[in-house]
């Protein structure tokens, strides 16, 4: 999956869903989990586009060994799965709340 497809989740559950009520908050409190959410995805996308170029770089005989490339693309591969799993228990967490009965 591409950096846009791991920025668009990222931006899909910055939303607040329709049917909510808007409440009215300071930045500063909702910016902690923003900013660290935003923070992953940036990994992510840095991750992927490192081991993009070690991938490129072993193709092109520039000077990459195969063990780097293989640890790139684990890494990359490993913090996707990870921002996946956040992004499904969220998505989970939400869907639980939106069932409950008040």
């Amino acid at each position: 999956m591409s950096g846009s497809a791991v920025t668009s989740i990222a931006s899909s559950m910055s939303g607040v869903p329709a049917g909510l009520p808007s409440v009215n908050r300071a930045s500063d409190t909702s910016a902690p989990f923003g900013k660290l959410f935003s923070d992953a995805v940036g990994d992510v996308n840095t991750l992927e586009s490192q081991a993009r170029s070690a991938v490129d770089g072993l193709i092109t005989g520039t000077g990459v060994d195969v063990h780097q490339t293989v640890i790139a693309t684990q890494k990359a591969e490993m913090a996707f799965e990870l921002a996946l799993s956040v992004r499904n228990k969220a998505m989970q967490a939400y869907q639980s709340v939106m069932g409950m009965q008040f």
